[in-house]
């Protein structure tokens, strides 16, 4: 099954509904499976006072409260719908991460079938509940988070109604950029073979290198901010990949997803033409006469057109010759 691709737009649209119908044409070109977004009212998601987070103010070199960083980056639900049917026009699956109770039961009611957690709810224990009772794929992110506080949040989800085969949970660290040292993208599988789920990536290392390793250990599900430019104003937008290596990027973790075949070892149709080429046979080293002895003075290996393949070397020695052969040429079996 292909690895699951999620072009995370967030909130790099800065607000614009142009700007974001053109990520979500970037995701199109990228081969992206889905472009998800951010769904909030500023008001309900931080207090009027909340500061920005360290990267935040790097990224933005503004120094705001979190509500005023957050409401110009708000997309109304009028924006929304334009945006839903738009996806749906053009051929990409719509999703966006709700950040509380009435953004998810605006997108319960739009018709999104895919919901995304993000790190910061781990442990939003109500939150949980209120997406796990729709029973939908469901796809948890664990940035900032332990193996007892990702099992609580499956264990929240699974009473509320999710069931696990509906649930993938993600690898994550919350740093943007994250520093490849801090990857550990082990973990990934750490989580899911303790929990017993499948499992991928949200990655916010630079670079693509991250996200296909990941699909080449497993990962299920990839997901990774994108921008249409690195150097426009706001929180996210430097930790992005713009729309080229956006694209080279699936199309990597495309040809790894091929790369990594059946796992059955056999010589494939590609190799085959090369197999009578490439291996060794079994050759007169010297002129031999027929009823002579074939021994490991008189035989020898070389690639040749004709003759017994290697492996039958012990089969053949000790064995009379049963015609006279010239140095060089192959010896029957």
């Amino acid at each position: 099954m292909n690895t699951f691709i999620i072009a995370e737009a967030g909130v790099n649209h800065n607000g614009s509904l142009d700007m974001a119908k053109q990520l979500v044409d970037a995701a199109v070109a990228a081969g992206a499976d889905a472009v998800k977004f951010q769904t909030f009212k500023t008001e309900k998601l931080v207090t009027q006072d909340a500061e920005q987070a360290d990267y935040q103010l790097e990224n933005t070199g503004v120094k705001e409260s979190q509500f005023d960083m957050l409401k110009r980056l708000e997309l109304s639900q009028a924006d929304h719908i334009e945006l839903f049917d738009y996806c749906q026009q053009i051929g990409i699956e719509f999703m966006s991460t709700p950040f509380d109770d009435d953004s998810i039961e605006f997108l319960h009611q739009l018709g999104m079938k895919r919901w995304k957690i993000p790190s910061g709810e781990l442990l939003s224990i109500p939150y949980l509940r209120k997406i796990a009772a729709f029973n939908q794929t469901t796809i948890l992110s664990t940035g900032m988070g332990d193996l007892q506080e990702v099992g609580l949040a499956i264990e929240t989800l699974e009473q509320a109604g999710l069931c696990k085969s509906n649930l993938t949970v993600l690898h994550a660290n919350t740093a943007y950029p994250t520093p490849y040292e801090d990857v550990n993208l082990r973990a990934m599988q750490t989580l899911a073979n303790h929990f017993g789920v499948s499992a991928g990536l949200s990655d916010h290392s630079l670079g693509i290198e991250v996200p296909i390793a990941a699909v080449a250990l497993g990962a299920s599900v990839i997901e990774k901010h994108f921008t249409l430019d690195n150097t426009l104003p706001g929180p996210d937008h430097k930790a992005s990949l713009e729309p080229e290596p956006l694209k080279q990027m699936v199309q990597s973790i495309r040809h790894v997803e091929l790369a990594l075949g059946s796992g059955e070892k056999i010589a494939s149709s590609s190799e085959l033409d090369n197999k009578t080429v490439a291996r060794k046979r079994i050759v007169a080293a010297e002129a031999i006469s027929k009823g002579q002895l074939l021994t490991e003075q008189n035989l020898t290996l070389k690639r040749s057109d004709s003759g017994c393949f290697a492996q039958k070397w012990d089969e053949l020695i000790g064995n009379k010759a049963t015609k006279d052969y010239a140095p060089g040429e192959g010896i029957d079996g």
